[in-house]
């Protein structure tokens, strides 16, 4: 169930801050193009980061999650214009829910979900203990709460939750992939895998 204009699959990844995403997709990316499948990643962030900064709204990513919850929206409904335009095999990089002061902000709101009718959401999870201890290593290079335990198992299953509104919603498929220390490369097959056929 592709959009119209993106005539490939897109596969939207998500997982809570520290789960290590980015190692994983890189690795799911050689993977696709060992196999010679053409993907590309798109950061949902990252767009919408490039927007806010066009705007002079902020000057870190990070600072996105303080703006007025009217302001992220707009600017997820802008990259949701942007990503969709993009053309063959995607992989979308977001989170499913924003820890920010104010609650818990959808990454992927209904109409975000519509817009991008996914083919799959892969859900990137690891034990909140191994979480907790990648954010305290990442503290020199991004801006993140050091959740206990108790509330990032809260954030993923947040996240659970959401994957299966978007599911019930889209008809997408939803891939829960473990990210166990050391075993980055299993869920990067898990999501390379959703490319086979194409």
């Amino acid at each position: 169930m592709s959009s119209v204009e993106n005539r490939g699959k897109i596969v939207i990844v998500t997982g809570v801050p520290g789960v290590g995403k980015t190692t994983v997709l890189n690795a799911a990316l050689e993977l696709c193009r060992e196999s010679r499948k053409e993907v590309s990643l798109l950061n949902y962030g990252n767009v919408m980061f490039e927007e806010a900064s066009r705007r002079g709204l902020v000057k870190a990513r990070d600072e996105m999650r303080h703006l007025p919850v009217k302001t992220q929206i707009d600017l997820q409904l802008q990259a949701s214009e942007t990503i969709r335009k993009a053309k063959g095999n995607v992989i979308v990089d977001t989170h499913m829910f924003i820890n920010t002061p104010k609650g818990y902000m959808p990454g992927i709101p209904s109409w975000v979900a519509e817009s991008l009718k996914p083919d799959a959401i892969v859900l990137l999870e690891a034990e909140p203990e191994e979480i907790s201890k990648r954010r305290r290593k990442d503290a020199a290079i991004r801006v993140r709460e050091a959740d206990s335990p108790e509330r990032i198992t809260e954030h993923q299953m947040m996240g659970r939750f959401g994957a299966a509104a978007i599911s019930v919603q889209t008809g997408c498929t939803v891939v829960i992939a473990k990210n166990k220390e050391g075993g980055h490369l299993e869920a990067a097959k898990a999501i390379a895998s959703l490319f086979e056929g194409e």
